[in-house]
């Protein structure tokens, strides 16, 4: 399955590209209390796109790297679509790469 972790790898940093343009991509990261939280996309100490960040592709890009057995069932996209829902700018480009992502690893 190496070309599905190749495949990951890459989405990976469509994800990054697509926070950056957004202007979602944090320069320093949280601290270490709000990073070690045990709420599902540490909903109580991170905003998604922190989560995002800082939880979920370090992780992704850590089983990339080591061929770990990745999810077997992704779902991130929709959370996304529900953080953008009241915010003025457009969350789209980071949702279509967000959309990839679960379709890759719930394949």
């Amino acid at each position: 399955m190496a070309d599905k972790h190749i495949a990951v790898a890459n989405v990976l940093i469509d994800i990054e590209a697509a926070m950056r343009e957004l202007q979602l991509w944090e320069s320093s990261p949280p601290s270490a209390e709000a990073l070690a939280s045990t709420q599902p996309f540490a909903i109580d100490t991170l905003s998604f796109t922190e989560w995002l960040q800082f939880i979920f592709l370090p992780r992704l890009q850590q089983l990339v790297e080591q061929r770990g057995s990745l999810p077997v069932n992704c779902q991130i996209a929709p959370m996304a679509q529900e953080y953008f829902r009241p915010m003025a700018i457009s969350g789209e480009a980071l949702i279509i790469e967000l959309q990839r992502i679960d379709t890759l690893l719930s394949q």
